[in-house]
């Protein structure tokens, strides 16, 4: 089984969103393909945010984080 997140934090680490719940083996429907999510920031300041996506299970582990902007 494999376990995907993918959360969003704001520049001091802190955990601001989890835009996927984490899913076990598809339980939630999530079938192996592309995806596309969307984060509404309104509710956040402009500044620099990272998102990052983590696969756990199966033939390994896979985590990488990304730096965003957020421009308002």
């Amino acid at each position: 089984m494999i376990k995907v997140t993918l959360k969003i934090y704001d520049i001091l680490g802190k955990e601001i969103a989890s835009l996927i719940p984490p899913l076990w083996g598809g339980q939630e429907g999530l079938k192996p393909g592309s995806y596309n999510v969307e984060w509404d920031g309104t509710n956040y300041p402009s500044g620099v945010y990272f998102y990052k996506f983590t696969a756990n299970g199966g033939a390994g582990d896979f985590t990488k984080t990304y730096k965003m902007i957020l421009l308002k």
